[in-house]
C-alpha cells in the first residue's frame, strides 16, 4: 500500500488482512496511524514498548487488557482506547472492523505473549526491537514457534495446553514484512 498524506481508510483496509498494522502515513510523520481489517481474534497479545491509541474506524470489537484497572473496554465506531507502554493487550471483533493503532514513528521494543487458558499465568513472550525486525514478520515467527514447540504451549501451573494458532487468517504479514523492508528509509 502506498503511503500518502490522506487516504480513505475505511477503503484502503479492504485489500488487508487481520492484524495488518500497515503504516498509512508517509514515513517521517509521527505519529504514525497503522491501518488493519480485523474479522478474527488477535492470536496473541501484544506488548508495545511505547504509548498508543487504537481507533475504530468501522464494525466492533472488545479490547482486553492485562496489568491494568481497566480489563476491557467495548469499541464502537468513533471509539478510541489509549494503551499504555507496556499493557499486554488483544483485540476480539464482536463483528469486523477496521481500526487505526497510533503509534510512534520509532516504536521502539515490541513483543506478543500468550497466557494460560485455565489459570491466565504467562506460557510465552516473544520481544524484538522494531529498528531490526519488522513486526508482521515477528508476528509470524512468534505464531510459528508458539505452533511448533508444545512445551511453550503447556501450563506448568495447572497443565492446561493452549491450542495452536490457526495462521490461515494472517498469511499476508510476511507480504507486508517484505514490502515494508523495501521501502526507501527515513530520518
Amino acid at each position: 500500500m502506498k503511503r500518502r498524506r490522506m487516504l480513505n481508510g475505511l477503503k484502503a483496509a479492504q485489500d488487508l488482512g487481520d492484524y495488518a498494522d500497515v503504516p498509512v502515513l508517509p514515513a517521517n510523520v509521527d505519529p504514525q496511524a497503522h491501518l488493519s481489517r480485523n474479522t478474527v481474534a488477535q492470536p496473541f497479545w501484544l506488548i508495545c514498548g511505547k504509548d498508543n491509541v487504537l481507533a475504530q474506524l468501522s464494525g466492533t470489537a472488545v479490547v482486553h487488557l492485562k496489568e491494568t484497572s481497566v480489563l476491557r473496554f467495548s469499541m464502537e465506531i468513533g471509539d478510541h482506547v489509549y494503551i499504555p507502554a507496556g499493557t499486554p493487550h488483544r483485540i476480539v471483533p464482536t463483528e469486523e472492523g477496521v481500526q487505526l493503532r497510533y503509534k510512534a514513528r520509532v516504536p521502539g521494543l515490541e513483543g506478543v505473549a500468550w497466557y494460560c487458558p485455565g489459570c491466565d499465568r504467562e506460557l510465552h513472550r516473544v520481544e524484538w526491537d522494531t529498528a531490526d525486525t519488522i513486526s508482521q514478520q515477528a508476528y509470524y515467527d512468534a505464531c510459528a514457534e508458539f505452533n511448533e514447540k508444545d512445551t511453550l504451549r503447556h501450563c506448568e501451573g495447572c497443565g492446561t495446553t493452549h491450542d495452536p494458532v490457526d495462521l490461515t487468517p494472517f498469511s499476508a504479514w510476511t507480504d507486508i514484512a517484505h514490502s515494508l523492508e523495501a521501502e526507501p528509509t527515513t530520518t
